[in-house]
């Protein structure tokens, strides 16, 4: 009993002490539970005020038809029949995909936003069916450095499109690498404008782009290149101009590329470069020229390319370089020619040879047709030819008489009694 008594008081104070500790802790919750919702729902009401108040509502929302990744800073809307860039690209897109789309036209101002696409430094708007690029079409993108437009039929590619629609007021384009790779029109609307001229236009207007390194217009059907095409371009360091029909280089001018690092040249129609072009080339003191894949010319007129070709280290590959024409010389290794073995044999090729050939039976043709017309009208020819003989005939026999009579002694005395 006296032990049963002793832990009675013991276990009364105990649910005593547990029962105060819980009034404690009940008090306590109640007091700070209207405290935290309170500040939670100010909080939760003060951000979407702050947000409205720093940009316009929604500023991460993407595009519909769009991809978008804000950790990547990268906006994909490839293959989405676009037919206009989307109005409601967020800010914070660095590298923006539109390829594969039918813009048609890219208008002035065609990114201008608000608030800026400040960040936008790659845009690939590459296999978009895009026909035309106005003036000011890049403008209001301060931060675009590299710009691919391969694979549109340009057919109107505006001379201020990289330079704004006043290149005297714009500032310098900040672009740095521009492919134009395959933007070939349709063949109508080739016809009816230079397309070299067109891109060389755009190249050099307004000195919009004189920072920039890298330039690609590689199958584009270049038969030429107007002389100062490159003339605004002093910073470039990769030029690409492979895969085009590029006979000759001899009104294009590198002189003033003195940063060039690449150039490219495979797989276009050159058959010689002359004295001129290789002395701009050695001039250029970083420069690696590429020059495979050419239907060189092996005759007296490659003597200076191969000698410089022995001596130089500027071109890549140059073992590779072989003969195309005349046929006695088909795959012979440039390297491997002396002086003796350019000639200048009066030898055409195969082709050449076929048309001269197909003249020779034109006019072949063209004699006999001549001679049947002849055959066939012979006897008004004849009568033509007689009447003709007895006109002469009469005209001489006046002129016989009229000599007859000056000249007979006879007639001139009697001619002079008379005058007496």
């Amino acid at each position: 009993m006296p032990g049963g008594c002793s832990r009675g008081p013991a276990a009364g104070d105990g649910r005593l002490l547990l029962a105060r500790l819980a009034l404690v802790l009940l008090g306590w919750v109640s007091s700070s539970s209207p405290t935290s919702s309170a500040s939670s729902s100010t909080s939760s009401a003060s951000f979407p005020a702050s947000a409205a108040s720093a940009r316009p509502p929604l500023p991460d929302q993407c595009p519909p038809p769009c991809e978008c990744s804000e950790a990547a800073r990268t906006v994909k809307c490839v293959n989405r029949n676009l037919t206009e860039v989307p109005a409601d690209l967020p800010p914070y897109v660095r590298n923006l995909f539109l390829t594969g789309n039918q813009l048609a036209v890219l208008p002035a101002g065609a990114f201008a936003r608000w608030p800026p696409l400040a960040e936008l430094a790659a845009l690939n708007l590459s296999g978009s069916l895009l026909e035309e690029v106005r003036a000011g079409a890049f403008e209001h993108l301060p931060s675009l450095r590299q710009l691919d437009l391969s694979h549109n039929p340009l057919a109107d590619l505006n001379p201020f499109a990289f330079s704004g629609s006043n290149a005297s007021v714009s500032a310098p384009s900040p672009l740095v690498e521009l492919i134009l790779n395959h933007i070939v029109p349709s063949a109508e609307e080739r016809q009816n404008r230079s397309f070299e001229g067109m891109v060389a236009a755009a190249l050099r207007a307004g000195h919009a782009l004189q920072g920039l390194r890298r330039l690609e217009l590689s199958s584009n059907h270049f038969l030429y290149l107007p002389g100062d095409v490159l003339a605004q371009l002093p910073g470039l360091r990769h030029l690409d101009l492979s895969n085009n029909s590029l006979v000759s280089l001899t009104y294009l001018s590198f002189r003033n590329l003195t940063h060039l690092e690449s150039l490219h040249l495979e797989d276009n129609a050159l058959k010689v470069l002359h004295n001129g072009t290789l002395a701009e080339l050695q001039g250029l003191p970083h420069v690696r020229v590429f020059l495979d894949n050419n239907p060189w010319v092996c005759d007296c007129h490659m003597a200076d390319m191969v000698a410089w070709l022995k001596e130089t280290e500027v071109v890549q590959g140059k073992a590779r370089l072989t003969c195309a024409f005349p046929q006695k010389m088909r795959h012979r290794v440039l390297l491997e020619l002396n002086s003796s073995d350019l000639d200048c044999d009066p030898i055409l090729p195969p082709s050449l040879q076929t048309s001269y050939v197909f003249l020779g039976i034109v006019l072949a043709l063209i004699g006999a047709i001549f001679l049947l017309v002849l055959y066939l009208n012979r006897k008004g020819i004849k009568k033509w030819m007689h009447n003709i003989r007895d006109a002469c005939r009469d005209h001489m026999e006046g002129y016989h008489y009229r000599y007859e009579i000056n000249a007979d002694p006879r007639l001139t005395n009697l001619s002079s009694n008379s005058d007496v």
